[in-house]
């Protein structure tokens, strides 16, 4: 079974002050192939989850606009990994942060979303 282990492997909470940087990452347990897209998703307190930034294979990044211009999604399909650079944080960005890569396992002939446990990050003074 393919799971996806987030920076600190679920057990780090990260807490960062209001201006600064965080980088998240999230590497599968084992390869996946075939990956059409990478993604980051947050959910805040009481609300949906919402995209945050996506990048599907051989194409563009995409992000909500609440993030447009701080952070920046990159992936490599070869280690089935994507990291999420985070600049400027905002208290707004406050939220679980999951990752998710849409591929197929290699012992699997079927192609399926896959998600990280989640990474809680706080920004706050």
């Amino acid at each position: 079974q393919v799971q996806l282990v987030e920076s600190g492997g679920g057990l780090v909470q990260y807490l960062v002050q209001p201006g600064r940087s965080l980088r998240l990452s999230c590497a599968a347990s084992e390869r996946i192939f075939s990956i059409n897209a990478m993604a980051w998703y947050r959910q805040a307190p009481g609300k949906q989850r919402e995209l945050v930034a996506s990048i599907a294979s051989g194409g563009t990044p995409n992000y909500a606009d609440s993030v447009k211009g701080r952070f920046a999604i990159s992936g490599d399909n070869a280690k089935s990994t994507v990291y999420l650079q985070m600049n400027t944080l905002k208290p707004e960005d406050t939220a679980v942060y999951f990752c998710y890569i849409d591929g197929r396992a290699e012992n699997s002939d079927l192609e399926r979303a896959y998600w990280g446990q989640g990474t809680q990050v706080t920004v706050s003074s």
